[in-house]
């Protein structure tokens, strides 16, 4: 059996993020998703809670053709160590899937079989860009699952990203 393991913030989850699970389901009997940067919320950065964004991954994954797991990874400073935590706080798996250069880098150091997915349309499909669409009361519904749309209308994200981004 063979199970992968994918990282990111998903502030929010988006349809590139849903391309590559997608992709990884096809060649992983298993996945393990890292919610990364857990400890962060309400910021304009990491607007949304590891809760939140759980949800967002669970909700939008109901359909996917492969089991899978959220696990949520606080970070630690001292990436030297970093592999080591992500291993503790997962289940086993044999291939890490990023195009992250840092994550790619520390497990490779691990001796961790690392594949680089093609991303979905990066320039459009970043948590960047749609937060910052957000923020400008711009479209972005379109450039996440519906399920996040859902998510993000029940807890008020938006409202909450917009508020935590003006000053005082």
């Amino acid at each position: 059996m063979s199970r992968g393991f994918y990282i990111g913030r998903f502030q929010p989850y988006h349809n590139g993020h849903q391309s590559v699970l997608e992709r990884i389901a096809c060649s992983a009997d298993e996945i393990v998703i890292g919610v990364g940067s857990a400890q962060l919320s309400h910021s304009v950065a990491n607007p949304f809670t590891a809760g939140e964004r759980v949800l967002m991954l669970t909700r939008s994954l109901a359909d996917l053709a492969c089991p899978f797991y959220v696990i949520p990874i606080e970070d630690i400073q001292r990436n030297a160590l970093w592999v080591a935590h992500v291993r503790s706080m997962t289940p086993p798996f044999d291939t890490v899937y990023s195009s992250n250069p840092l994550v790619m880098q520390l497990f490779t150091e691990a001796g961790v079989d690392v594949q680089s997915p093609d991303m979905y349309e990066r320039e459009t499909h970043s948590g960047t860009a749609i937060r910052q669409r957000m923020l400008d009361g711009e479209p972005w519904e379109h450039l996440v699952p519906p399920a996040v749309v859902d998510v993000v209308r029940e807890i008020h994200g938006v409202e909450r990203l917009q508020q935590i981004a003006g000053s005082d």
